[in-house]
């Protein structure tokens, strides 16, 4: 009997402890769920009205480039006289300047800041011709601009501006320190002011490119030029490529890209910073550039037919270079040089094309002096020339 009832104490034991576990599984589960329901509307409530964002700096070496330069590039917008039809048969010219016409738009950079001016470069196509030019600075204010100078050859021009609303000054780059493959971007005023700094990038093409084209007057002109597939359009004209370093190194120009010819997309050129700073130089000073000459004319070796060739008594390895036609009297190259000459190296760097001379001569001011390397009657040799001459000592 007393087995009996321990039997059943440990029964009602357990069951109590299973009535217990039951309802406290229960219990839990209810709040559980209870939980979840509210936590379920209120993350829903917070759905309906509101939306959480996330906001972070997208910062990049091309964002801290294009910051550093954007405020010192302006749009170049000239002006052009309104020329009137007389009565009596003869055209006049109005003069009025808030009559005249906008002629032309194209781009510039501030490249310094001296006390009351400032001074911006640009290409000598945007301005040619222009009564009257106005800059817009990156800030949206117009200021009447004063041309100091300009130089055909080169496309470049300098306009100079008051510095009281100037903020920033770009910073020229080396231009001959560039690798293909680098990063370029270009800042300006495509198709107009009303599309004012906008920026495009892309890379450096190629190096040295031999670009030629025609002058506003009509002379043929070869120049070296940063070939770039960065966007440069009409209205980028005169603005600055820039380095991921935001420095400038070099200066677009749609028309060395254009030449007449039909546009091609992702071929762009710019004049290496290195050129447009010797430019500049001169242009502030004289408002002109004086260009050395030798007093030659030239063909280049590449262009001589096989029985010509034959006749230079040349190496056969030699394929490239500038041939004498002729040297005329009273100028620096006469009495160093002689008919059928063939030009490789001047000063100790190799010259291929009449344009490579061009370039060579005018990194050169009036005084200096050169060394050419030339093959005569096949031998090479070396001559010494002092340019105490200019180009307008040519004869025509």
């Amino acid at each position: 009997m007393k087995h009996l009832q321990k039997f059943y104490k440990k029964g009602v034991k357990v069951l109590v402890i299973i009535l217990i576990g039951f309802l406290s599984g229960a219990l839990g589960s209810f709040v559980t769920l209870q939980l979840y329901q509210k936590q379920g509307n209120q993350a829903t409530n917070n759905n309906s009205n509101t939306v959480t964002q996330t906001s972070y700096k997208n910062e990049t070496s091309t964002t801290q480039a294009v910051n550093k330069v954007k405020d010192a590039v302006v749009s170049v917008i000239t002006y052009s006289s309104n020329r009137q039809s007389s009565l009596f048969g003869t055209d006049e010219t109005d003069t009025d300047p808030d009559s005249q016409q906008i002629a032309s738009e194209g781009s510039g950079v501030i490249y310094k800041k001296n006390g009351n001016d400032a001074y911006l470069v640009t290409n000598t196509h945007v301005i040619n011709g222009a009564s009257k030019v106005d800059i817009r600075l990156a800030d949206g204010t117009k200021v009447p601009g004063e041309i100091v100078g300009s130089d055909t050859f080169s496309d470049i021009a300098v306009v100079k501006i008051s510095s009281e609303k100037v903020t920033t000054v770009a910073e020229f780059g080396d231009s001959s320190q560039l690798n293909v493959g680098e990063t370029a971007i270009a800042i300006g005023s495509p198709l107009g002011s009303e599309y004012a700094n906008t920026v495009t990038q892309g890379i450096i093409s190629s190096l040295d490119r031999t670009v030629s084209l025609k002058s506003e007057d009509g002379q043929a002109i070869s120049t070296k030029a940063i070939q770039t597939d960065t966007a440069i359009n009409p209205g980028n004209s005169g603005g600055p490529l820039v380095n991921i370093q935001g420095q400038v190194i070099g200066i677009t120009s749609s028309k060395i890209a254009s030449n007449g010819k039909t546009s091609v997309e992702g071929l762009g050129f710019a004049i290496p910073s290195n050129d447009a700073q010797n430019i500049i130089k001169q242009l502030e000073t004289n408002g002109k550039v004086t260009r050395p000459a030798l007093g030659i004319q030239m063909v280049n070796l590449s262009n001589v037919g096989a029985s010509d060739l034959r006749k230079l008594n040349i190496p056969s390895g030699l394929t490239s270079g500038v041939v004498v036609r002729s040297v005329q009297s009273n100028m620096p190259a006469n009495g160093h040089l002689q008919k059928y000459d063939v030009i490789t190296k001047v000063d100790d760097k190799e010259i291929a094309s009449s344009t490579d001379l061009q370039h060579a001569l005018y990194n050169h001011a009036i005084g200096d002096t050169i060394k050419i390397t030339y093959y005569r009657n096949g031998k090479e040799e070396t001559t010494s020339i002092k340019l105490d001459k200019n180009s307008g000592d040519l004869e025509s």
